[in-house]
């Protein structure tokens, strides 16, 4: 394990939680790889994961709830489902960067471990279990709602396959798949904007912003979508 700044003090500002118990926030940044065997259970972020996908259910179910008072059951489990799947929870993650904060074992640091959607996915749901124990249910909510609430405003809930429809689009037309490249990163480090431009054989380039690569990439196909009349506008 690595030797750093237990403190995490640019990690808790970015978080918008300070710990009373910093070792929860150390723990919940520790990968199994990076403790030996007999200690793991102890000390990496495995336990938390398990308590914050728990927090994180209840608390996107609740926002779903408010949110969506005239959808059915089966409509607010999909939507759940969308918003705290692995890979909403690894952007969470990037827009975070807890890849530079996390605690590998060599060789999965030397694989890219800092940047794989499982690990970053895992990290984030430990973090919100993290924040529970040191704090409760209050703080726990206010973090996933400040940092989900893009995703459901966006309506990455109710589109979240834009970047597969655009592809499926494209490929029964005979086109090769949408090239989506970075235009720009402006913004401070803990609260960056993507600019993310698409371009596909025969049409405009379309640009959209967004708080994070992947965020910008499905509003950028989204608006793509909504161009060429495949989706209609979001009023």
């Amino acid at each position: 394990m690595s030797r750093r700044d237990k403190t995490h003090e640019k990690l808790q500002f970015r978080l918008g939680y300070r710990f009373a118990d910093i070792m929860l926030l150390e723990h919940a940044l520790t990968h199994s790889s990076a403790v030996s065997p007999g200690k793991r259970i102890e000390r990496s972020y495995q336990r938390l994961e398990f308590l914050g996908d728990r927090v994180l259910g209840l608390v996107v179910a609740d926002m779903l709830y408010q949110r969506y008072p005239k959808s059915n059951e089966g409509e607010l489990s999909r939507l759940l489902n969308t918003l705290v799947r692995k890979e909403t929870c690894a952007d969470i993650a990037r827009q975070l960067d807890l890849g530079s904060e996390m605690i590998l074992g060599e060789s999965e640091a030397r694989s890219g471990g800092a940047d794989k959607d499982a690990i970053l996915g895992d990290a984030t749901e430990a973090i919100i279990g993290a924040i529970y124990l040191d704090g409760g249910l209050e703080p726990a909510r206010n973090f996933i709602e400040r940092l989900f609430e893009e995703f459901l405003v966006d309506g990455q809930a109710s589109r979240a396959d834009a970047k597969t429809t655009l592809q499926e689009w494209a490929q029964a037309r005979g086109l090769e798949p949408p090239d989506y490249m970075l235009v720009e990163r402006t913004g401070p480090d803990h609260a960056p904007e993507f600019t993310i431009a698409v371009e596909l054989a025969g049409f405009d380039r379309v640009q959209a912003i967004g708080p994070s690569k992947k965020i910008a990439e499905h509003r950028v196909a989204e608006q793509f979508l909504v161009r060429q009349n495949v989706w209609k506008e979001r009023k």
